[in-house]
Formats: C-alpha cells, sequence, structure tokens
C-alpha cells in the first residue's frame, strides 16, 4: 500500500472545508487489509473511471478470479509509470471526511515511520481473521498503536464467510480483542464484522450479517474525529533563518501551528525575549497584509533588536512552549548499538540541536515480541522511554499538545540514529517567559581569533588535589599570555572564595559549584578566549554535565599524578587534617575520585617536569584546532 489515488471522487460544493481524518490500517499480512482497502475505493467512488472495468476483463482474459487487492497493484504500476504524484499514501472520501490512508507495510517500518514524524495518524483500523482469530502478531499491533497514543481504532473482523458470518464466533474475537485493548487503555470505536472480498459490512449491512446492529467500516470511519486544526493551536514558528536587507533584519521560518499578524506582542523561547511584529515580509510581494496560518512560509520584523537564534521558536506571549534542559520522550531507535544509560546524543527539536545525555531508560521493548518483555538498552528497531538530560536549553511542547513541535529526532555521529515522541517536560527552569534579552558581544569570534591567534576553548584539569593542577593551569597560562593569546585561569579554591562562597561541600553543591565553573567558562570561550580551569571536579557526571555545556569547545586533562605522591606534596596541608579527622568530605582520602574515561590528554607530574606537560598540553590543543600553528611554532623558541 504505497501510492495515492488522485482521480477526482465525489465531495463537497467548492469551498467547503472538510474534516480530514488520518487512520493506518494495521494487522496481519494475510488477513485482508489490501483487499479491504480496494472494497473501500470502490464502495466510495473514489477509483479512475473505468479502472474496475478494466481490471475485471484483464482477470477474465488470464482466466482468474478477480481479486480486489489486484486495485492496488495496477495503482502500484501507475504510480511506477509516473501517472500518481505521491508514493506514501491513499486517499478517498465518506460522507463527511477526508481520509487519508498510512502507508503500514510491518510493524518496525510502520512504527519507524509513526514515531520518526514520517507519518501522524488520527485513528486506526486493526484487521483480524475471522477464522484465526486473535494472534499475537495482533495484540502486538494494539500494542504498538497504544505506543504511538492513538486512541481511535475500529476493529474489523474480516473473512466472515469462511465462518459463516457467526455471531457466536465474532462475539468471542470481539469479546478478546476488546477486553486486549482496553487493557492498554484505548477503547474501540466499533467491531465490525464484514468479508472485505464480498462487500458485506464495509459500506452496507447484507442479509448475512443482519444480527449485528453496529456501524459499517465506511460509517466507523465517518465518525472518527479528525485531529485540531493546526492553525487551532498555539503559535509555534522554528526560527530557520535570519536575513539582513536594506535596514531590515527579517526573521525566516515557516508557520507550524497556529497564526499571526503584524502588531503581535510574541516571545522568542527559550530565552523568552519579548517583543511585537513590526511587519510580515514575503517574497515578491512585501510587506504582507493580514493573518497568516500554519503551513505559510514568513518573514518577520520585530519593533526592538534582539540576539535571535536559529531554532528559537516565535510564540505569542502567554501561551508559549515550555523551556527546558530535561524531557522524557518515546523513541524508536534505529543504530546499531543499543542505546543505554549514560550515553551522550545529539538532539534536534525541529531546527534546534542540542548535545543530550540519556539519563534514563523505560519500558524499553522489541515490538516483535509482546509488551511483558523489557530491557534497560534500546536495541535496533526497538522501542522505548527515555529521559534526556539537554546541555542547551531548548524550546518544545508535549506531542499530545502539539505534534509539530512534539517530536525529535537523535543522531550519533552525524548519522540519524533514532526518532521519537516528547511525552513530558520538565519545566521547573523558567516555565514563565520573562524579558531577558542578552547583549551580544561588540566583537565577532573571528575578530578575536585574529588578534589571539586562537580559538575560544575550556581547558578543564581534573585530578586529586595536589595533583599538580593548579600549578600546570598557571604554568600554561603564562606561555599562551606570553605568546599572545588571551588565556584566563578559572582556579576552584579561588572561585570558592568569591562567586561559589554560598556553596558547601554536598553532592549537590559541588554539583552546582562544577555547573558554575562550566557556565563562566564557556561565557569565556565563545568570546575567544581560552579559560584554563584548574578543579577537582572528582565526580564523572559533573564532568560531563560541563562537558555538555561547553560543547565542542571542552578538552578534559586528567591530572593523574598517584594519589601517594599528591599526599606526600600536600601542600595545603589538606591530606594532613583530613587524616587527622579536622577535614570532612575531603576527597582524596578514600575511593571518592572517578577517573575520567575518555580524556583528551592524560599527564601525570611525577614523572613530567612543568614544561614538559605545558608542551604537551600545547600540542593537543593545536593538533585540536584550538592554537593555531604560528602561535605554537613561536611558543618552540622561547
Amino acid at each position: 500500500m504505497n501510492m495515492i489515488v488522485t482521480s477526482a471522487s465525489p465531495g463537497t460544493p467548492n469551498g467547503t472545508t472538510r474534516p480530514q481524518v488520518r487512520i493506518v490500517i494495521v494487522g496481519h499480512v494475510d488477513h485482508g487489509k489490501s483487499t479491504l482497502v480496494g472494497r473501500l475505493l470502490h464502495e466510495t467512488g473514489s477509483l479512475p473511471e473505468g479502472k474496475l472495468d478494466m481490471l475485471k476483463a484483464v482477470s477474465a482474459r488470464r482466466g482468474m478470479p478477480f481479486e480486489w487487492s489486484f486495485l492496488l497493484d495496477a495503482l502500484q504500476t501507475e504510480r511506477d509509470q509516473g501517472i500518481t504524484i505521491d508514493t506514501t499514501q491513499i486517499r478517498f472520501r465518506t460522507n463527511s471526511r477526508d481520509i487519508v490512508l498510512i502507508d503500514a507495510p510491518g510493524h518496525a517500518e510502520f512504527l519507524r515511520n509513526m514515531i520518526t514524524g514520517a507519518s501522524q495518524a488520527d485513528g486506526a483500523v486493526l484487521i483480524i481473521d475471522a477464522l484465526e482469530g486473535v494472534r499475537d502478531q495482533t495484540r502486538r499491533h494494539g500494542y504498538l498503536l497504544h505506543l504511538l497514543g492513538v486512541k481511535q481504532v475500529a476493529v474489523v473482523v474480516n473473512k466472515m464467510d469462511r465462518v459463516d458470518f457467526s455471531a457466536a464466533r465474532f462475539k468471542d474475537i470481539s469479546d478478546e480483542i476488546s477486553a486486549h485493548l482496553n487493557g492498554l487503555g484505548v477503547t474501540p470505536t466499533a467491531v465490525i464484522p464484514i468479508s472485505a472480498r464480498d462487500g458485506d459490512g464495509v459500506a452496507m449491512r447484507t442479509d448475512r450479517i443482519s444480527w449485528y446492529k453496529g456501524p459499517t467500516v465506511v460509517e466507523a470511519l465517518d465518525h472518527l474525529e479528525p485531529a485540531r486544526p493546526l492553525e487551532a493551536l498555539a503559535l509555534r514558528l522554528p526560527v530557520q533563518a535570519i536575513y539582513k536587507f536594506d535596514d531590515r533584519r527579517i526573521v525566516a521560518g515557516r508557520i507550524e501551528s497556529g497564526s499571526l499578524i503584524a502588531g503581535d506582542e510574541i516571545v522568542i523561547m527559550p530565552a523568552g525575549k519579548i517583543a511585537r511584529i513590526k511587519t510580515l515580509e514575503s517574497w515578491p510581494m512585501t510587506p504582507v497584509a493580514g493573518r497568516q496560518g500554519a503551513g505559510r512560509s514568513v518573514g518577520i520584523t520585530l519593533d526592538r533588536e534582539l540576539f535571535i537564534e536559529r531554532g528559537d521558536i516565535i510564540a505569542h506571549a502567554g501561551s508559549a512552549p515550555r523551556e527546558t534542559r530535561r524531557l522524557r520522550a518515546r523513541i524508536f531507535w534505529l543504530h546499531d548499538k543499543p542505546l543505554a544509560k549514560g550515553d551522550q546524543l545529539l538532539v534536534r527539536c525541529g531546527p534546534k540541536e542540542s548535545r543530550a545525555t540519556v539519563v534514563a531508560i523505560e519500558k524499553a521493548v522489541d515490538p516483535g515480541e509482546l509488551s511483558s518483555s523489557e530491557n534497560k538498552a534500546i536495541g535496533r528497531n526497538h522501542v522505548g522511554e527515555i529521559d534526556i538530560s539537554l546541555s542547551n536549553p531548548i524550546a518544545t511542547d508535549p506531542y499530545t499538545e502539539n505534534p509539530r513541535t512534539g517530536r525529535l529526532v537523535i543522531e550519533v555521529s552525524g548519522r540519524i540514529a533514532g526518532g521519537g515522541l516528547v511525552l513530558s517536560v520538565d519545566a521547573g527552569q523558567r516555565a514563565v517567559p520573562v524579558d531577558i534579552v542578552p547583549v551580544e558581544s561588540a566583537l565577532r569570534p573571528d575578530e578575536r581569533s585574529a588578534r589571539y591567534r586562537h580559538n575560544g576553548a575550556v581547558v578543564w584539569l581534573t585530578g586529586l588535589p595536589a595533583s599538580g593542577k593548579s600549578t600546570l593551569a598557571r604554568a600554561l597560562e603564562r606561555r599562551l599570555f606570553t605568546n599572545g593569546g588571551s588565556p584566563i585561569l578559572l582556579d576552584g579554591d579561588t572561585l570558592r572564595a568569591g562567586l561559589n562562597s554560598d556553596l558547601g561541600f554536598s553532592a549537590t553543591d559541588r554539583s552546582e559549584n562544577i555547573r558554575r565553573l562550566a557556565e563562566v567558562a564557556t561565557h569565556l570561550a565563545r568570546n575567544g578566549h581560552i579559560a584554563i580551569v584548574a578543579a577537582v571536579s572528582p565526580a564523572r557526571e559533573d564532568r560531563a554535565a560541563a562537558r555538555r555545556i561547553a560543547d565542542t569547545a571542552f578538552r578534559e586533562i586528567h591530572v593523574a599524578t598517584p594519589p601517594e605522591v599528591c599526599e606526600e606534596r600536600d601542600p595545603k596541608g589538606h591530606y594532613k587534617k583530613a587524616r587527622a579527622g579536622a577535614l570532612a568530605s575531603f576527597t582524596g582520602i578514600g575511593n571518592d575520585y572517578e577517573k575520567p574515561e575518555a580524556a583528551e590528554l592524560v599527564i601525570d607530574t611525577s614523572k613530567r617536569t612543568v614544561a614538559e606537560a605545558a608542551d604537551e598540553i600545547e600540542q593537543m590543543l593545536k593538533a585540536s584546532g584550538v592554537l593555531f600553528d604560528e602561535l605554537v611554532d613561536l611558543a618552540a623558541n622561547i
């Protein structure tokens, strides 16, 4: 099932808007899906004129009985010849609905398409063979519909002619499948006995099912509720690009939902900046008058200068999406390597992207198995619910509130590795937009790099107390400065005496200490400086959070001096005090330091002079694109 019928079909008068309902037909491959679709196209007058008679004649010439599934084969052939224009959907009409039938080739491919946003269904038809009854795969398809949040499900019991249209057999199947779906939180809108081949129950009630008093398939489809029109949802305009024309700064994107008009007060998320739309721009005619709705690509100018980035979401003030660094999603995983807790990913919500870490995995299941089997990792072509921690804040909606912005795509090593639905958003940081207007630097990054001969970076030295972090950081700072660079030292103890003086040494306070260090260092790096952080930072998770904040600017150096050497040095007397019980929560006595697993550089200062260690760091910074060749060459001659 992979084409669209493009012939004219009976409908309402021109100018009348008919509700559109997207449905998917799921069921076992041999339970009659193609036959039902062919019969529906015929019964709703949606076939090209003469198509049915032609196929019947062809079947007669070949000496074979006509099958309704032949219609799909014929339409597929026409699609291959370029006659039709779409490759994934079939459209037909009931009395009051435009039905769009979504392809569902197999449960894995179906789930992949649905959950990654290739398709979205308002309802479903679950088809069951009356002779075979409810099979394991039938239950799996019901479970998949539950996973996707499809609440409107019409059940069709096909091939009733093979059980002599037995009312008792139909009741048994109806009771069994209804109990299964109800257990998943899905109430069937109807359970319908049919013979798709003969037409019983498809569009009319025949004498053979006179005992059945419910709707036909066409009537059941006619009563499915369409999704709310996109224009009825809150405004969501993801920023695709910012252009400069004459004296106009135009913010461009496509309206995914809602509508806007010049004069509207809007908020740009996730930063929560408030502005008013000055004009609507378009091409080739501009400016644009009147309200613009979902699906339109527009440009807008604002009544004030704001720093806006690609991926920001424009919404109406008072109905903004939620800003978050934490969300829960139901994903379909495509990568060969299973997804596990702690894995680092790139998450995209529309044009916005952020580095992310998997904090938790729940309900990881194989769609090919029953729902009872759960795993701690999500394998290829499997489904699961995950909690994600984001390094940068994004603005998004749960998909139940807005299907256009409530989906995400996951990348690993530059390739799409999965996709999913946003189930919930932790908006605890700032749920209500505030009028914060960050001020951009007057200097561009390339101007700073031309001056300093290096790019911005966060050089994070971690290790036990007395391992030599501060000594090495100071030596590196002096060397880079002497060579014309712009290094800035951020020592952990120094910041605890000022910026972080309100923090203690509990796990929560230590995490906050590292977060603040990372935020300050990242701000400096984004402005072209090399921030050299010297901090014990014993927790691997805290350092991972710092890496997420600094993103590609982060360089971790493990100062891996042995513990016995560190304690022997003890320049501040901390080890001695800790041994005497006078210094609680001291890292270095015990096993409370978690060594880095993938640091960019490892240095043992008991085996290197300070100059040798600084040389190694310089070479690493050069190799990773931070230092330019000229700066390193100059250092070698000093």
